[in-house]
């Protein structure tokens, strides 16, 4: 069920939509569908101005950003089939990453105009609430040098792992795509990618953190909480 928050800034609001298990394609046109209303919407200037947050799991899909190298999937066709996986090819930044099961996946449609940040800033609010977000199941979430998303000990550079994958599209000042955090993920379909173009870092998730499964509609209740108060929305 949708809901709606409100903007800290005046006119301006959020809708947030609870997508469940969905097709990525189907995710994809949802969010292409939400993205251009909202540019269109941001150039007539109409109010109150309507900011959109998708959550969703996917099943398994490899995704390849627009500046990767398509070399970081190591397995072909015929493999994906078995692993009963899909591959698309899509318009954010980054390189190839993984969605499945078990992960929370969060797409914000956000004006940054209307929000008056930034895409840098952006990106750094985005973390900041996943690493809020993981800390309440005591994990130290930190950020890499060099590199986008969730980060563990990265001061250990053969123990840093990643939890949290970012990617985003930005244009006319207005965002897709985003973040995908490892909650109950199975990690062995990221043996079938360099993650992120990455050949010597590890990922993990909250579970394997924690060696106990953890309870998906918890985190991602946190997960929207934080990301509403860094943000600035509130019910």
């Amino acid at each position: 069920m949708q809901q709606e928050f409100i903007g800290s800034a005046t006119r301006q609001k959020l809708i947030f939509h609870p997508l469940g298990m969905i097709d990525y394609k189907q995710g994809w046109d949802y969010q292409e569908k939400l993205f251009a209303e909202a540019i269109e919407n941001k150039n007539k200037g109409i109010v109150p101005f309507v900011h959109h947050l998708i959550f969703c799991e996917h099943p398994h899909v490899y995704t390849l950003g627009k500046s990767g190298n398509e070399n970081n999937l190591l397995i072909n066709y015929i493999q994906l089939q078995a692993k009963q996986a899909s591959f698309y090819k899509i318009n954010r930044g980054g390189d190839i990453t993984y969605h499945g099961p078990g992960q929370l996946v969060g797409y914000p449609i956000f004006s940054l105009e209307h929000l008056k940040i930034g895409v840098k800033e952006y990106i750094h609010l985005l973390e900041e609430a996943i690493i809020r977000t993981i800390a309440h199941f005591d994990i130290q979430g930190e950020r890499l040098k060099g590199a986008t998303g969730v980060w563990i000990d990265t001061a250990h550079p053969q123990k840093a792992r990643k939890i949290c994958a970012i990617g985003v599209r930005c244009s006319h000042w207005v965002t897709m795509h985003g973040f995908a955090l490892n909650v109950n993920t199975d990690l062995t379909y990221f043996q079938h990618i360099n993650p992120c173009g990455f050949t010597d870092k590890a990922v993990t998730s909250i579970e394997k953190e924690l060696g106990q499964k953890v309870d998906f509609q918890k985190v991602s209740a946190i997960a929207l909480n934080e990301l509403l108060a860094v943000y600035g929305f509130s019910e």
